[in-house]
């Protein structure tokens, strides 16, 4: 049986203020199939324009708010919106609340690092 705690799992921190725990995945294991990340976007911080080739992704939101742009289209995401995210869907997640904005990521194929094509 495979279960993984994000609090026990190493994060990631990328340079814009992501902090990602890999839960279920290629890199993390479980599953090759699909991938789940649990992502914590602190105040003031935002995921990276991009999108992905190939990937489907959804977010569901656990806690916090966040402006999402994706495809020139703006909304605000709260706890308990899930949001599909089609491949080659140009996105982008804001946090300017001033708690963390925590989030599930869902990706089918498995997500890795090759599958995500940064714009700015």
């Amino acid at each position: 049986m495979y279960i993984k705690n994000a609090q026990s799992v190493e994060p990631l921190h990328s340079e814009h203020g992501e902090i990602v725990h890999e839960l279920i995945g290629n890199a993390a294991g479980g599953t090759a199939t699909y991938s789940v990340a649990e992502i914590v976007i602190p105040p003031g911080k935002a995921a990276l324009k991009h999108y992905h080739p190939v990937v489907e992704e959804s977010y569901y939101i656990l806690t916090g708010t966040g402006r999402m742009v994706m495809d020139d289209k703006t909304v605000t995401l709260k706890p308990g919106d899930a949001l599909p995210i089609l491949p080659n869907q140009v996105h982008q997640i804001f946090n300017d609340a001033e708690t963390n904005l925590v989030l599930l990521a869902v990706c089918v194929p498995a997500w890795t690092p090759d599958n995500s094509v940064y714009l700015d």
